[in-house]
């Protein structure tokens, strides 16, 4: 047979593709999960950031402890999802949007609802006044009237409450000297002061002090004198601006007896004026000084002497 007889052999080869050559839309999967956890991240992070140290405890709590009801009993919990299963009680964290679900007569939700202890309440209390301070800082700031004094306001947190402190300067004193006559400054500071005080709850108490520097030569009339009258003005000053009355708790004056500057006895600073907006502790017992004086029995005068016959 010659060689142009032969058959013509055909060979076929098939390609073969590798399975997961083409990923399809994966990575789309897998980056939503990313961008998922991150967002959860930076969640944890927001919370952790505008929470105060109870409210996260709180927040802790409940998810160490899920389920409204504890124990060994085999009856299903009645949260959502049975034991272990989501509450349906809220979580509390002390705030005035916190409204409870369900029967308010139910013992159980009751029970989990926690009070505060006094450590935590004056914790709290402490965060709202380091709130109010920076408010005062930044309304002084703001303020074309107090502007020019910010450097005689001095703010502090004290076991008391916030204080704000009124302070001469050599060139700018508060009062005329050796008198509780205002300086027209001294009563714009005051009149401005008003209107912050004012839209607090708190009480306040306003107390005047002196340097060493002895003043007047009227007899019986001194430092002690001085401070009061000088607090008492400042009082009126308040008044007069729209404060209520009854937020005054107490005014005080102190002479030279708690000096600014104890190195200097005679430091214009050391003559000032200090408006406290209390705590509740310090207003109760500013408040309930008068309440422990005894009252005398009847028939029976207040020195305690009995009443003289007829």
């Amino acid at each position: 047979m010659s060689d142009n007889n032969k058959p013509t052999v055909i060979v076929r080869r098939v390609r073969k593709v590798k399975a997961g050559g083409h990923h399809g839309g994966s990575w789309k999967v897998a980056y939503a999960d990313f961008v998922t956890a991150m967002m959860a991240f930076f969640l944890v992070l927001w919370l952790m950031a505008a929470t105060s140290k109870p409210e996260r405890a709180a927040i802790s709590e409940y998810f160490r402890n899920p389920s409204p009801l504890s124990g060994t009993s085999s009856t299903p919990a009645p949260g959502m999802a049975g034991p272990g299963g989501a509450s349906t009680s809220m979580i509390k964290l002390g705030g005035a949007t916190d409204v409870s679900r369900g029967n308010s007569n139910d013992p159980f939700q009751n029970r989990q609802e926690s009070v505060p202890t006094p450590v935590e309440e004056r914790e709290r209390e402490r965060q709202r006044l380091e709130a109010l301070k920076q408010e005062l800082q930044e309304a002084i700031s703001k303020s074309q009237a107090l502007e020019p004094f910010k450097d005689q306001l001095l703010l502090d947190i004290t076991p008391e409450g916030l204080r704000i402190q009124i302070v001469d300067q050599q060139n700018r004193p508060m009062f005329d000297l050796g008198s509780a006559r205002l300086m027209p400054y001294t009563r714009t500071i005051l009149l401005e002061l008003s209107h912050f005080i004012n839209q607090v709850p708190n009480r306040i108490s306003i107390t005047g002090h002196t340097d060493t520097t002895a003043y007047s030569t009227q007899l019986g009339y001194g430092n002690w004198e001085l401070s009061a009258d000088r607090a008492n003005a400042a009082r009126r000053v308040l008044l007069e601006g729209g404060m209520d009355e009854a937020k005054v708790a107490r005014v005080v004056g102190l002479s030279s007896s708690v000096l600014f500057d104890k190195a200097n006895p005679q430091n214009p600073i050391n003559r000032r004026i200090s408006i406290v907006v209390m705590t509740k502790e310090a207003e109760a017992a500013a408040l309930n000084e008068t309440d422990t004086l005894p009252v005398p029995a009847p028939g029976v005068a207040a020195d305690g002497t009995p009443p003289v016959a007829d």
